[in-house]
């Protein structure tokens, strides 16, 4: 599944998340969940002092903690599109972008863009990592396994353009449509948020507002593992230098731009295939994907959080399959029904991703190596390596293998046994699982 679908997953699952807060606890049975009127009015900023200062006087209510944590992705979320707004993102605009995750956002034209640098695109980076950390910190401070959250999704808002207003079309609806729908306000199931395909989006929108799901502490330790998994994709970017490849093609993205080729973006082209882009732009981009490595403890940092990702992606299992009752579950055990429509969670399906945890955990550490597809013999690749000992990342080379000589080396290649058995429980679908299952 692309990043795209990954982060579209996380968002819609953390609204969820976000607006029943509060309902678990005997007091907050009988009131409105502290942080669902902030997410009803998309007065995000607001809920976030309210909430904060709410633990100052309560330090043990881990329902306003979850809340909280749940507000801070989404105001991560939010502060992403406001400052790519700014910017001018050409959102969807042509087939090129609508294949990259943050193109496929659904920012709203800007008639008085800034102008995008490659410094300003890095700031933005930089404070998507520090965002999601911040988030994923309160997270981690939920302690009690007792948290039961029903909300309802499609009341959720958010300011997308930093105008102080979250209007009626400003909701992580659109979000979710635009995302897994490719960009073009589809999905799949009309019964439910879930896929892509189906058009006719005011219906499928008001029976969004009914889609209940009933989120737990299993779900607490998946939005810290997707945190974790964001912030490593963010820092393999910036430990890189990519100034070449933004100089460019950024005027593929973004409707001002400060680089030394300002012509780009004028009259003609050299290849115009009808698809909104010159083709020649399209191999400038695939050809400049090789960026030297300027900040090599980026890497290392990516490393760490994908490590994390794993671990919470094992905690989240614990606590999911020591569930006992069956109540919209967002993620089920073998013996629960999960919410998402024609999908069934076995056992199977269960002890296979523990597997592949554990398998990705060897490889992090280098205990196993990736299998080497150039040359013979049982020579892998030393993942642990890749990311301690950073070289320039550059795509060609490494689909045609010499890029990966300075990790190549003798020893345990990764079990295929375990790859096997993914695919065959997981089917034709085994990305999309993956996405879902974190």
């Amino acid at each position: 599944m692309r990043v795209a679908h990954m982060l579209v997953v996380v968002i819609v699952a953390a609204a969820m998340l976000a607006n029943g807060v509060g309902s678990a606890s005997a007091q907050s049975r009988t009131t409105e969940p502290l942080v669902q009127p902030y997410f009803q009015s998309g007065k995000l900023a607001e809920g976030d002092a309210a909430l904060t200062e709410h633990l100052k006087a309560n330090p043990g209510d881990d329902q306003a903690r979850f809340g909280l944590g749940t507000l801070q992705f989404l105001r991560a979320v939010e502060r992403l599109m406001q400052s790519l707004y700014t910017y001018g993102l050409r959102s969807g605009e042509n087939e090129l972008t609508e294949d990259l995750p943050f193109a496929r956002l659904p920012t709203p034209p800007n008639a008085n863009p800034k102008t995008m640098t490659y410094d300003a695109l890095r700031e933005i980076a930089a404070t998507w990592i520090a965002d999601l950390a911040r988030a994923e910190a309160m997270l981690a401070q939920v302690k009690s396994t007792d948290v039961k959250l029903p909300i309802k999704f499609g009341l959720v808002r958010l300011d997308f353009n930093g105008d102080g207003t979250a209007a009626d079309e400003e909701t992580l609806w659109k979000i979710f449509m635009r995302v897994q729908g490719g960009g073009r306000g589809e999905i799949v199931d009309d019964d439910a948020p879930a896929g892509a395909g189906v058009r006719g989006e005011p219906d499928v929108a008001a029976k969004a507002q009914q889609f209940v799901i009933a989120f737990d502490a299993g779900d607490v330790q998946w939005l810290r593992g997707y945190c974790h998994l964001l912030s490593a994709l963010a820092e393999i970017a910036l430990a890189h230098d990519s100034r070449e490849l933004f100089n460019a093609t950024a005027h593929l993205f973004f409707q001002k731009v400060q680089t030394p080729f300002p012509y780009l973006a004028e009259g003609r082209k050299v290849a115009d295939m009808g698809m909104g882009f010159d083709i020649a732009d399209a191999i400038a981009f695939i050809h400049l994907i090789r960026f030297p490595v300027t900040e090599p403890k980026r890497m290392s940092a990516a490393r760490d959080h994908l490590h994390a990702m794993l671990r919470q992606s094992r905690e989240s299992w614990k606590l999911i399959q020591a569930e006992t009752d069956d109540d919209r579950e967002w993620l089920p055990n073998a013996k629960q029904a999960t919410v998402v429509p024609n999908v069934r969670v076995t056992q199977e399906m269960i002890d296979g991703w523990l597997r592949f945890v554990d398998e990705g955990e060897a490889l992090l550490e280098g205990k196993r190596l990736a299998p080497f597809w150039r040359g013979t013999g049982n020579r892998g690749v030393n993942l642990r390596r890749v990311f301690t000992e950073p070289t320039q990342l550059d795509l060609v080379l490494w689909i045609q293998g010499s890029a990966a000589a300075p990790y190549i080396e003798d020893g345990e290649l990764t079990r295929p046994d375990v790859w096997r058995n993914l695919v065959q429980v997981f089917g034709g679908n085994m990305f999309g699982f993956a996405a879902w299952f974190n």
